[in-house]
C-alpha cells in the first residue's frame, strides 16, 4: 500500500459486491431524473472528458459563461436534483466524522479514455467537512498531493467498492484521476467507472 498524505483515508472494498450493485441501481434512477451532462471549463468552454450529474439539495456545475458553482437545479432541465440515497448518507455517517449531512453528491462517469487533472475542491464555503468519494466499476489510478500546486504526489489504485476520504490537512489537497483500467470490473455492463463525491457546501 502506498503512503498517502495525512488526512487521506482509504477504505478498500468498503462496499460488498451486493451493495455495489444495489447502489448502481439507485444511481441509474438518479440519472433518469437528472440526466448526465458534459461540464465545460470556465472562459474557454473546453468540455471535460467526464459526464456528470448530481443529487442532493445542491449540485456542482460548470460552464463557459458562469464557471464553477453550486446550484439547486439541473443546468439543462431546470429541475431540482434528486435526493441523496440513504446508502450514501450512511457511508457519510460512518466515515466522515462530521455531524452535519452532505448537501451535494457529484456523480461522475468515466469511460476508459476519461481523465481528471489535478485540482482542488474549493468551491465550497465550509472546509471543516471532508470530501467522501465512492468508487464503482473499473479501477482507476488516483493521484493526490498537498494543498500546494506542484507539491509531491502519491498514487493509489482505487477499485470498485472502495471509499476514500479527503479531510483535515488534505481537505484542499490537489488530486485527480490519471487512468481508468478498462475491463477490471464486471459491475457496469458496458464498462467504465462511476465516482460519487459527497460534499458539505455551506457552514
Amino acid at each position: 500500500m502506498p503512503t498517502l498524505p495525512e488526512g487521506v483515508r482509504h477504505f478498500p472494498l468498503y462496499l460488498s459486491p451486493q451493495r455495489q450493485a444495489a447502489l448502481v441501481d439507485e444511481i441509474r434512477q438518479i440519472v433518469q431524473e437528472a440526466p448526465l451532462f458534459v461540464p465545460a471549463m470556465p472562459r474557454t468552454g473546453k468540455e471535460m472528458s467526464v459526464r456528470m450529474t448530481n443529487c442532493g439539495e445542491l449540485g456542482w456545475v460548470t460552464d463557459r459563461e458562469r464557471g464553477y458553482r453550486y446550484q439547486p437545479t439541473h443546468p439543462v432541465t431546470g429541475v431540482p436534483w434528486p435526493p441523496i440515497p440513504e446508502t450514501l448518507l450512511g457511508i457519510w455517517r460512518d466515515v466522515s466524522g462530521h455531524e452535519k449531512p452532505p448537501q451535494a453528491c457529484l456523480v461522475n462517469f468515466y469511460d476508459e479514455k476519461a481523465r481528471m487533472g489535478l485540482h482542488q475542491d474549493r468551491d465550497e464555503t465550509d472546509f471543516s467537512a471532508p470530501v467522501v468519494s465512492v468508487s464503482l466499476g473499473d479501477d482507476c489510478r488516483f493521484r493526490v498531493g498537498t494543498a500546494k500546486r506542484g507539491g509531491a504526489t502519491a498514487s493509489v489504485r482505487l477499485a470498485s467498492g472502495d471509499v476514500l476520504v479527503l479531510g483535515g490537512q488534505s481537505r484542499l489537497a490537489y488530486h485527480g484521476v490519471d487512468r481508468i483500467y478498462s475491463q477490471t470490473s464486471p459491475l457496469l455492463k458496458n464498462g467504465g467507472r462511476i465516482n460519487l463525491t459527497l460534499r458539505r457546501v455551506t457552514a
